[in-house]
């Protein structure tokens, strides 16, 4: 969630509107700076502070031992029935509840171990079982999780550290004595077993591993750009008053060219929607998974045994080292402020940590040039009003706004403040909000200690202790008003710049023979250099992630002299012209990109409308759109249907689909069959055959039929699918690369040996163009063709 919660939301609107008038009018018109100076007199701390801490109560972060009891219990009933993967997710909650060093904590990670084992990730399990032993694992349980470790050792092949981790158990049994119960006695036979077997393998030469065992690729070929950081040399930096910064290609740019390549100067991770976990009980927590609980919340890497916060139950890590970085740089501060923060929304997140990352001393230079007027920090907006102000281009890039003094520019915090705020357009209800919201952080940070390491002089005696603001009347101190204004900007700037940081996400079980996934936000982030890039309803670029890092690459030919286009959401694929130019209206422009010329200034419908359209229940013609009934577009039927009617029967349709897609989920498969035909022949009689639903249906049938093995049913009904989003968006499109990728799954399972051979030599050609040959779908889709290359001749002939 960007925004607050709408709670927070309509405080402000209510406070907003009980003021006078004149003071409505003054901040409307008033700068940042004046804007936070005004808004600071005019808050009422307690009460502020009192809604705040209901709201927070909604979204506990901080560590509870009950919630820690819970989820522990909870993962061993799903260890219980083997329900491995939910209980490694239920053990880490566990964990992230209960104190750091605790007995309680290391018994959550040698749980977690256990499940990790059984589910083969032997490397993972033994970090766990190394956490367990340094939170101090309670020493009579240690001989159980000392085996396991040799075990893993044994599986990883590493003999000798296995002999060792046995010969610690057994001196762990001698020094505690004979060991008489069943358990123990178990216990001693798996020694024994685990000994046979080191022995066996040592007895055995180990075959030497082919030096071919993983796929090589050489490096994609990289030339930066000496005034871009981060760009190909290909590209150039250019401004003028009607388009403001922008790249163009200096030179012709090839389909799949790298052109950029950039770190987040900041990212806050999003939470996401919640994936329910199956049978829970009513319970006071939640057992649902979130991306909260996915990814590493510094580095974005998928978790698979997260390391917790020391503080919070919120923030999980990929690694100890993520931690510690993420503690020193920005956590510290937010560890306490937990709740407010995911009250407030990711916005208000990101806007802090970008102050946290930038440190005080360049926050506050940046903001006092920024009073001063200086004219790296003019807007392109005022230099278009004065044209002799804007910089002069025949002069490289010196000049423009967020290059350093040398004219390069950077993915740096002066590149990130340059970014435009848009403070004037803005309605004056919003910046009140954003406002009220700044300040609200600052006083937690003021009220819980945190100034000094805020401002980053904790040992230095020139800054206010914390303690001698708390009693003052609640009023920020100067430093903090700085931060505040540099926040408030920020979050501004995050409506027309903020960056979405997507993940190809599996959809369903993911325990299926095809692999299923989807585009989903992961975080929120700003690159400086990537917001460079306009806006066009038709791309000639592509962006993809890995972690934190953005890559765009050529998706078509560019030729030098044009300009690099990106799209901020509506593509003209997906929306209708008057869509698109609503969405894009919170950008504060009109977008004139030659797709919406095209569509609005002649009388050719947009795809989407021609495509998406309705055809008519009776003779199956096409209808003919108006305001509100739809006219067949056959003379001799005529027949004519309210637009509502047609909607409320396609709303009905979806619902249907919705629940066949349930049956599946609950594994009945032959049902969701019947349901799925039965929306297919409803659907047929009153939509075009070419609309997006259609072809949905056919990729929902095909993941039915993949489910019950029955590979050529699966294929041919995604190749149906394929011809649908082929229609809607182009035979080399990214959404093209993905049902290939799909189809390639399903004929490899199906032993369609040449199908499947070229469908994967498609597939690689177009995202090798829009992820780049690093991708994991490209290492996958090779990774295929290599297993099919290696079958015996007489198969593949007879193929």
């Amino acid at each position: 969630m960007a925004l607050p919660v709408e709670e927070w939301r309509l405080y402000a609107a209510r406070r907003w509107a009980a003021l006078e008038p004149a003071l409505r009018e003054r901040l409307a018109v008033a700068s940042l700076q004046d804007t936070l100076r005004l808004g600071c007199g005019l808050l009422r701390p307690e009460v502020e502070a009192a809604v705040l801490r209901q709201l927070c109560r909604r979204v506990p972060a901080g560590k509870e031992p009950a919630a820690a009891r819970f989820y522990r219990e909870e993962g061993n009933r799903r260890f219980g029935r083997r329900q491995y993967g939910a209980a490694v997710r239920l053990y880490s909650q566990a964990a992230s509840h209960e104190l750091p060093g605790s007995p309680e904590v290391s018994v959550c990670f040698a749980n977690r171990s256990a499940a990790l084992f059984h589910l083969g990730h032997f490397e993972v399990c033994l970090e766990d079982i190394a956490r367990a032993e340094s939170h101090g694992y309670p020493d009579r349980l240690l001989p159980k999780v000392l085996l396991r470790k040799a075990e893993c050792l044994l599986c990883l092949g590493r003999l000798q550290d296995a002999a060792n981790a046995l010969s610690a158990v057994e001196n762990k049994i001698a020094m505690d004595g004979i060991m008489t119960n069943p358990a123990h006695q178990t216990l001693l036979k798996k020694l024994s077993q685990l000994k046979i077997k080191i022995h066996k393998k040592e007895s055995c030469p180990q075959p030497a591993r082919e030096a071919c065992g993983d796929i090589q690729r050489d490096s994609e070929f990289w030339e930066e750009n000496d005034s871009i950081s981060g760009a190909s040399s290909s590209l150039s930096l250019n401004f003028d008053m009607e388009r403001g910064r922008h790249l163009v290609a200096s030179q012709d740019i090839q389909p799949g060219q790298n052109l950029l390549k950039e770190e987040a100067f900041v990212s806050v991770l999003c939470p996401g929607e919640g994936l329910l976990l199956q049978d829970s009980s009513e319970t006071p927590w939640d057992t649902q998974v979130t991306n909260a609980d996915l990814y590493c919340h510094r580095c974005l890497r998928q978790l698979l045994a997260s390391v917790p916060c020391r503080g919070c139950s919120y923030a999980k890590y990929c690694s100890q080292n993520c931690a510690d970085v993420a503690w020193e740089r920005y956590h510290r501060m937010e560890c306490s402020l937990g709740a407010l923060l995911l009250t407030l929304g990711v916005f208000c997140h990101v806007a802090l940590r970008t102050v946290l990352l930038a440190g005080f001393a360049e926050v506050s230079r940046l903001v006092e040039r920024s009073h001063d007027g200086d004219k790296d920090f003019h807007n392109h907006e005022a230099r278009c009003k004065h044209p002799s102000e804007a910089p002069d281009m025949r002069t490289g890039t010196r000049g423009v706004p967020g290059c350093n003094d040398n004219g390069r520019y950077q993915s740096s915090y002066q590149a990130v403040f340059n970014l435009l705020p848009h403070a004037e357009k803005h309605s004056p209800e919003h910046k009140f909000l954003c406002m009220l919201s700044v300040v609200a952080v600052c006083k937690q940070l003021q009220e819980a200690g945190l100034e000094a390491a805020v401002l980053n002089q904790e040992s230095s005696e020139k800054w206010s202790k914390p303690e001698a603001c708390e009693k003052t009347s609640g009023e920020l101190s100067p430093e903090l008003k700085i931060m505040a204004e540099a926040m408030l900007r920020h979050v501004l700037q995050l409506q027309c710049n903020a960056q979405a940081i997507t993940v190809m996400q599996e959809s369903g079980s993911g325990d299926g023979a095809v692999v299923n996934k989807k585009p989903v936000r992961l975080a929120t982030a700003f690159f400086p250099v990537l917001s460079l890039l306009n806006h066009s309803c038709c791309p000639n670029i592509s962006v993809s992630f890995s972690g934190t890092a953005a890559t765009v690459r050529a998706s078509q030919l560019i030729p030098s002299g044009q300009e690099i286009f990106h799209c901020y959401g509506p593509h003209r694929c997906r929306m209708r012209v008057a869509e698109r130019q609503q969405l894009l209206s919170q950008y504060f422009f009109e977008c004139r990109c030659q797709a919406c010329l095209d569509e609005l200034e002649s009388d050719v419908k947009s795809v989407v409308s021609v495509r998406n359209s309705f055809r008519c229940p009776s003779c199956r013609a096409s209808m003919q759109v108006g305001e509100d009934m739809l006219c067949c577009s056959n003379e001799a039927c005529a027949v004519s249907v309210s637009r509502e009617s047609l909607s409320r029967r396609l709303q009905d349709l979806q619902q249907q689909i919705k629940k066949a897609l349930e049956l599946l989920k609950d594994r009945k498969a032959d049902q969701a069959i019947k349901l799925l035909l039965k929306c297919q022949m409803d659907a047929g009689n009153f939509l075009s055959p070419e609309h997006l639903l259609m072809g949905e249906m056919e990729d929902h049938l095909a993941q039915v039929y993949a489910t019950l093995g029955k590979w050529q049913e699966a294929a041919r009904h995604l190749e149906r699918s394929i011809e649908i989003v082929e229609v809607h968006h182009g035979p080399s499109s990214v959404e093209i690369g993905h049902e290939l990728f799909k189809l390639a799954q399903i004929l490899f399972n199906g032993f369609a040996v040449s199908e499947a051979l070229s469908t994967i030599q498609r597939a690689e050609e177009i995202l090798s163009v829009h992820c780049g040959p690093q991708s994991t779908q490209i290492q996958e889709l090779q990774e295929m063709k290599t297993c099919l290359l290696e079958l015996p001749r007489s198969i593949l002939q007879r193929t």
